[in-house]
């Protein structure tokens, strides 16, 4: 199994249960997740990623674009129980991402830590993110990128931030050494369970609920 797959054993095999509004959770806390790039090949190679939907999802998020629709006209429609506007979302932090980028970029410091904030900005929310920070290191000149999710669906949630963090990697002009996910909180909802093994037998074409 690779790194993704071995969490998500874990989480069914070790998992506490807890009881929420949006349906029952198998769930571990502060669980570690760090990714090499022959890491990431594995879990790339090993499960169906919407990459081209991800990929414009974070152009639209750089960009700052708040309203569902443009999300929608690019095929994205898991935004669509937010109503109209994303507030207080990704959007609103990710779009200072393109500065930091071009940041870290020029200096390349390696004594300095870059760092992408995402938290209340003390507005009215319908999706507040789930990672909350990404910080960039530079070690003996390869790029180091560490996360922390204060909370992480495992089955649809977890696959796209590491996509996501990939493809950020990808911005700046160093080799790529690790990206490292710190879980606060990763869970399995009940209703996904069964899927999830299925995915971890090597199942094809495996389907997920997203629970809202």
């Amino acid at each position: 199994m690779n790194k993704y797959h071995n969490i998500l054993d874990k989480i069914i095999t070790h998992g506490n249960i807890q009881c929420n509004k949006k349906g029952n959770i198998k769930y571990l806390l502060n669980e570690q997740l760090i990714l090499t790039p022959a890491d990431l090949l594995d879990i790339f190679e090993g499960h169906n990623i919407a990459r081209k939907k991800l990929r414009n999802e974070l152009t639209l998020f750089m960009q700052g674009e708040k309203n569902v629709e443009k999300y929608r006209n690019v095929g994205i429609n898991w935004w669509d129980y937010c109503g109209q506007v994303l507030i207080n979302s990704y959007p609103t932090y990710f779009e200072k991402l393109p500065s930091l980028i071009t940041k870290i970029n020029k200096e390349k410091r390696c004594s300095k830590n870059y760092v992408l904030f995402l938290g209340s900005t003390g507005l009215e929310s319908n999706q507040a993110p789930c990672l909350s920070l990404i910080q960039f290191q530079i070690d003996e000149g390869k790029l180091v990128i560490s996360a922390y999710q204060r909370s992480s669906d495992a089955n649809l949630g977890l696959p796209s931030d590491i996509y996501h963090l990939y493809l950020i990697s990808r911005f700046i002009d160093l080799p790529l050494k690790s990206i490292t996910l710190n879980l606060g909180n990763v869970h399995i909802y009940e209703n996904n369970l069964e899927s999830s093994c299925d995915l971890i037998k090597g199942g094809k074409d495996v389907l997920f609920k997203l629970n809202v």
